[in-house]
């Protein structure tokens, strides 16, 4: 069972019932287990795979995630396009709680390594422009299509959590970043790695630590709660707008990345 695109559910999306006739796989990779057993289905007559990021019950924390993993099961499973949805806090005041967007760049300040190449041939892949740029124009195009306001840009920075910033350091990422998260960098380094198109569907939850009133886990999975809705309608309408043939730079990551 292939199935061409891949959804990443995150904080508050963690079933799969924006699938039809969806059926259950439990995989095993040579990483180990993923987070969770894969929903494969169909939305909108498209073959879809379906993962919870945390596990069903939200029971793995961001630093304990396998994204090798979680990356190679979609690899498995044939899966060429990945929509990782997330939950991001906003470090700018005009990225409101609960808005949508779709990142351009990240700043990675993680302290581990995530990669499929720390061993073996020396292979160093170009993530200039780590976001494919096809599945970004199709939910853009979507949001457009529903009326959903969205931010067409933003610069994403990574922290590996599982704590939240300090008000010093959430000053700082202010100067260079416009959303932070816990997620969503590691994923989009190793789905490149593979060569599989993948792009963030972020949801804004809180203002991270610069407000006067800090982020709480509470608070972040309340506001994913009342955008779950239109995530999963930009999700749906959104797969009919990526195109069936890739024509980007993520087909052909590996061109010319080897030592």
């Amino acid at each position: 069972m292939k199935a061409q695109i891949g959804i990443i559910g995150g904080s508050g999306l963690y079933d799969a019932n924006m699938l039809s006739n969806s059926s259950k796989i439990v995989l095993k990779t040579k990483y180990g287990e993923p987070s969770d057993a894969f929903f494969v289905g169909t939305v909108n007559d498209k073959l879809v795979a379906f993962l919870s990021r945390h596990g069903q019950g939200h029971r793995i924390p961001p630093h304990e995630l396998n994204f090798k993993a979680n990356i190679t099961g979609f690899e498995k499973l044939g899966t060429k396009r990945i929509v990782s949805c997330c939950a991001v806090g906003s470090l700018k005041d005009d990225y409101k709680p609960g808005d949508i967007v779709i990142p351009d760049q990240f700043i990675d300040l993680r302290k581990s390594m995530n990669t499929f190449y720390n061993t073996g041939d020396v292979t160093h892949v170009s993530l200039a422009d780590p976001f494919c740029p096809e599945i970004r124009d199709a939910l853009m195009k979507t949001c457009r299509k529903l009326g959903i306001g969205y931010h067409d840009e933003g610069i994403y920075v990574c922290i590996e959590g599982p704590r939240f910033s300090t008000r010093a350091e959430s000053r700082m990422f202010r100067n260079f970043a416009d959303v932070i998260g816990m997620t969503g960098v590691p994923e989009a380094i190793l789905a490149r790695e593979r060569e599989i198109c993948l792009a963030i569907l972020a949801t804004v939850t809180d203002y991270d630590s610069f407000k006067e009133v800090p982020v709480s886990a509470e608070e972040i999975l309340r506001a994913m709660k009342e955008s779950e809705e239109k995530i999963k309608l930009i999700i749906k309408e959104g797969i009919n707008e990526i195109p069936e043939d890739r024509n980007c730079i993520c087909k052909e990551a590996l061109k010319n990345s080897k030592a």
